[in-house]
């Protein structure tokens, strides 16, 4: 584990702090040096869980392609939106979330304000061209206490980060590899989403994205 998160090999500029609003920060480039271990961390994950695109309870086959690790996963299907301990397609618990990946969520947690994280899942969200993730809020956890933490990972994207209703204005933010977006507080249930990803090609990642998402969704 790089201690910092920060190679200067990889990320030729030093990690820095954007405050998007009360309770939202982006870290940019704060896991750069440890982008390459958690995609591996991924791929290996992916043999026990494969990615899947997950219905929506409307019947919309997601474009974003997911697996979780962790104490419980999120899912949804036609029954609706929900956490659980077991895998859907297998029935088996979820794999368990790499140290590293905690390492990472709790440093970025803290670095944002946010003392005393312990997530309890991380979303895997596989995001290859012309996928997207519609605005929307994360309101299936147990408690809003804890922060959510997204770790950006290979190609770059439009993040879409907006206020605590839909009707107010986004921002669109480009976020590279390494970059971290963590918000709580009061921005806990602001609406936020990802703009359709790009074609490109990226060292660590080929041609996508991978984004992981922490929470702790359990009280």
């Amino acid at each position: 584990m790089n201690g910092n998160l920060f190679d200067d090999n990889i990320c030729p500029r030093p990690p820095s702090v954007e405050h998007l609003s009360e309770g939202a920060m982006l870290l940019r480039r704060f896991a750069c040096g440890n982008a390459a271990a958690a995609v591996q961390c991924i791929y290996e994950l992916a043999k026990l869980s494969p990615f899947r695109h997950m219905v929506t309870p409307g019947g919309h086959r997601m474009s974003v392609g997911m697996l979780n690790c962790g104490l419980v996963g999120w899912v949804t299907d036609r029954s609706g939106y929900r956490y659980q301990e077991v895998d859907p397609e297998h029935g088996l618990p979820w794999p368990p979330m790499p140290a590293m990946f905690r390492e990472i969520a709790i440093g970025a947690a803290i670095r944002a304000g946010f003392q005393g994280f312990e997530p309890d899942c991380c979303l895997i969200n596989r995001y290859e061209p012309g996928a997207k993730l519609s605005l929307h809020q994360d309101k299936d956890e147990a408690t809003f206490d804890a922060p959510i933490v997204s770790v950006s990972l290979g190609l770059p994207a439009r993040f879409v980060f907006g206020g605590l209703a839909r009707n107010e204005r986004p921002r669109r933010i480009v976020l590279e590899s390494g970059d971290v977006v963590v918000w709580g507080g009061p921005a806990r249930l602001a609406y936020h989403g990802v703009d359709t990803l790009a074609d490109g090609e990226h060292a660590l990642t080929g041609r996508c994205r991978l984004n992981l998402t922490f929470r702790r969704a359990r009280a």
